[in-house]
């Protein structure tokens, strides 16, 4: 990334020296888990001499949810490990195809909880693209405001989670109450402070209360301090250093060969944001980097987070500094809700209210897929319709269960104690992995 940080990675090398060091010469027999598969890992199975099985998990606060995993170690190193997910699986896709497109709007905000308006609003824009609506300038406006605000609500609770599972407890504390402020604002807007289901098929419940872009922008100045002030507390702490540096490695190879995106996949070397690649809603107007890092460690996964919270402060200041007028839903459209005060007025209106609300919008058949630049990686739909106002089929592409499908490459080899420091450096949410 270019940074001056990165030059503490030297400062790690005696660490790795001093491990190879204090390795066992002795020579085990280990079956290759790639070639023996489940059965290696199977309850009955016969294992070899000073090899131990370890389940860490479900309920584990390293796993930042419920997530198994199921590990094989010779003293303190890691032989095999087998991820077990599925214990927050409940059946969010077949429910959607049971549910009117703007009913399945709340369930979203079950998906990556931790960033539910990014949820909302790809989801909201997938269905719209099925439908062939564009959003009013000012409707994409608020939509990038509020997917940027829950970027950094995201990255903030991740980074400061993170910094307590390695040791450090202040920067937690730092992170908070950033988050915190977000929520804040996600008050403000819609009423709710966590689960918002603030988008619509077709626009936003509502607009931005008045003054709202000044208070943003002052935010944006505390979110700017509270980084610098991260990097001051951890990038050169010889314990952070020391825990992150030269751990969990992951390749370009290894992350384009298990379909990681997002943030940890631009640790490792790709130059991709769908933001950039595939702009949705206005993004090609908005002036900012997108940082990559070569190293693909625990540290390069932190750092880059750090960085990132700055872009989407460079986002929010433009489109706070330069926010259109005009209506924030799709209009002339029989599928969008008339406005209150028309409904309560009016006897076309409130047939409309009524049988909108019933029945939902009339897609057309065909099928789409879109996909979101969200906190976690690339948040994707895949919707069939065959008309009406539910879905015949939806699939949703989870960037958390992708990112997790890379431990049994990638934890081999490391010690126990490095499981906390990988894990939350992928930032993953079961919520979503699950489904």
């Amino acid at each position: 990334m270019g940074c001056e940080e990165y030059n503490v990675r030297d400062a790690a090398r005696a660490r790795n020296e001093q491990k190879q060091i204090m390795k066992t010469t002795k020579v085990i027999e280990v079956p290759n888990p790639s070639e023996t598969g489940p059965e290696y890992l199977r309850e009955d199975a016969d294992m070899p001499h000073d090899l131990v099985t370890l389940n860490m998990g479900p309920s584990h606060p390293a796993t930042h949810g419920v997530l198994r995993l199921k590990l094989v170690i010779d003293g303190e190193e890691i032989v095999s490990c087998d991820p077990v997910i599925g214990y927050l699986h409940r059946g969010m896709e077949k429910i959607a195809e049971n549910c009117h497109y703007n009913q399945f709007v709340a369930y979203t905000d079950r998906f990556d909880y931790l960033a539910p308006m990014s949820n909302n609003i790809a989801y909201a824009c997938a269905v719209e693209k099925l439908l062939g609506w564009e959003l009013p300038e000012r409707g994409q406006a608020i939509r990038v405001l509020c997917a940027e605000l829950s970027r950094i609500s995201s990255y903030f609770l991740g980074l400061g989670v993170y910094a307590m599972d390695t040791g450090a407890m202040t920067a937690f504390l730092y992170c908070y109450e950033e988050k915190e402020k977000v929520h804040n604002f996600y008050e403000k807007i819609c009423g709710a402070r966590f689960t918002s289901s603030y988008t619509r098929i077709g626009g936003m419940t509502r607009d931005l209360p008045k003054g709202f872009e000044k208070e943003v922008l002052a935010f944006c100045d505390s979110a700017e301090k509270t980084v610098d002030e991260l990097k001051r507390l951890l990038l050169h702490n010889k314990v952070f250093i020391d825990r992150l540096v030269g751990v969990g490695v992951i390749t370009r190879e290894m992350a384009l060969r298990n379909g990681m995106t997002g943030p940890n996949l631009r640790a490792s070397g790709v130059k991709r944001d769908l933001r950039k690649t595939n702009p949705y809603l206005g993004y090609e107007k908005y002036e900012f980097d997108v940082p990559v890092a070569q190293e693909g460690d625990c540290y390069a996964r932190f750092q880059l987070r750090l960085e990132e919270i700055l872009q989407s402060v460079r986002i929010i200041r433009q489109v706070c500094e330069d926010m259109p007028q005009g209506p924030i839903c799709v209009q002339n459209e029989w599928g969008v809700l008339p406005r209150k005060e028309d409904a309560l007025q009016g006897m076309e209106e409130l047939i409309r209210q009524f049988m909108v609300s019933t029945q939902s919008v009339n897609a057309p058949v065909g099928q789409i897929f879109f996909a979101a630049e969200n906190p976690k990686g690339e948040l994707g739909f895949f919707i069939d319709s065959q008309g009406g106002g539910t879905p015949n089929r939806l699939k949703m592409r989870s960037p958390s269960f992708c990112t997790l499908s890379m431990l049994p490459e990638l934890l081999p080899g490391h010690l126990v104690s490095d499981i906390g420091a990988i894990l939350g450096s992928f930032d993953f949410v079961q919520g979503e992995c699950d489904r």
